[in-house]
């Protein structure tokens, strides 16, 4: 393996994309609170979350290994360790498969039985399924693979509870719904690189008419979704309040992309929107749920 020098752990660290892993891990905390009725175990809290974001990581090397022809080709993505050479695909495999295995292990050992499993379906699922065949093999790829994605709160809730509830399969399907609008915002941005690199991105495939509608739909359907935690109970008025705002702000965007014939600045904002909306809509969901617990003479 590469030397490891202070430079070459910089180049480890950025190899599993730790902006989306803060985003993973951070979503798979909230999953864990919501399950509690108080605080989570500080066991389960510290190694769950420890071997969720270990497999996230592992999944995020294992793609950079992957892909490191098409982010060679690609503006955004040619400075990636693998892409610039900083780091060779030998030692990012051996680390990747290393940190998935410890995350995987981490869970067996301290969380349960069912959180390993899932959290290993989805590391297969995205470093593989998704990164090897569904990114090169359909316009879909990003809504096929995005059950992969979803998956971190469902995993945090099972750490907690040792099951599959109705409320985990809800916050996995917010962010399933919310993965399309978020990534086709982007792939319009960056079509003539996916096109360059021949990766079917729907933009390439279908055209960016055709993706802003979509995207606007799908922002719809989010929208809905978003209301059901209210509809059934799970949270209350302040998350409906922050989830009514923060989904009328994606509205907002998505009609704006959808109205632009000149799409790239604002897809581009309506991308970083996504991404703020998203963090802030399951902090609404923790805060709704502590001050309904506070209410009901539970003290921090």
């Amino acid at each position: 393996m590469t030397a490891l020098t202070l430079n070459s752990w910089s180049q480890y660290y950025s190899l599993t994309k730790p902006k989306v892993v803060y985003l993973i891990v951070f979503t798979a905390m909230v999953g864990m609170l919501l399950a509690a009725e108080g605080l989570p175990p500080l066991d389960i809290f510290v190694f769950g979350l420890l071997g969720i974001g270990l497999a996230a990581a592992s999944g995020a090397a294992i793609n950079h290994v992957v892909d490191e022809h098409i982010d060679r080709i690609m503006d955004r993505t040619r400075d990636r360790p693998l892409a610039s050479g900083d780091l060779d695909q030998k030692s990012a495999l051996i680390f990747a498969l290393s940190i998935g295995v410890l995350g995987i292990a981490i869970l067996i050992a301290f969380v349960n039985l069912l959180t390993a499993v899932l959290t290993f379906f989805s590391l297969v699922g995205y470093a593989l399924i998704y990164t090897m065949y569904l990114k090169r093999a359909t316009p879909q790829n990003i809504v096929l693979g995005g059950a992969a994605g979803a998956a971190p709160p469902l995993l945090g809730w099972t750490a907690v509870t040792g099951s599959v509830g109705t409320e985990a399969l809800l916050l996995f399907l917010i962010i399933f719904v919310w993965t399309p609008p978020h990534f086709w915002a982007l792939a319009i941005r960056r079509r003539e690189e996916y096109a360059k690199a021949d990766i079917p991105m729907l933009p390439v495939t279908h055209g960016v008419e055709f993706t802003k509608i979509q995207i606007l739909l799908y922002t719809i359907l989010l929208f809905i979704v978003t209301m059901m935690p209210f509809i059934i109970q799970m949270s209350g008025l302040i998350y409906l309040s922050g989830a009514v705002a923060l989904g009328i702000g994606f509205l907002y965007y998505a009609v704006r992309l959808y109205r632009e014939e000149q799409p790239n600045i604002i897809a581009m904002k309506t991308f970083g929107y996504s991404i703020y909306y998203l963090t802030l809509l399951f902090a609404f969901l923790l805060v709704d749920h502590y001050a309904r617990l506070f209410l009901r003479g539970w003290i921090l």
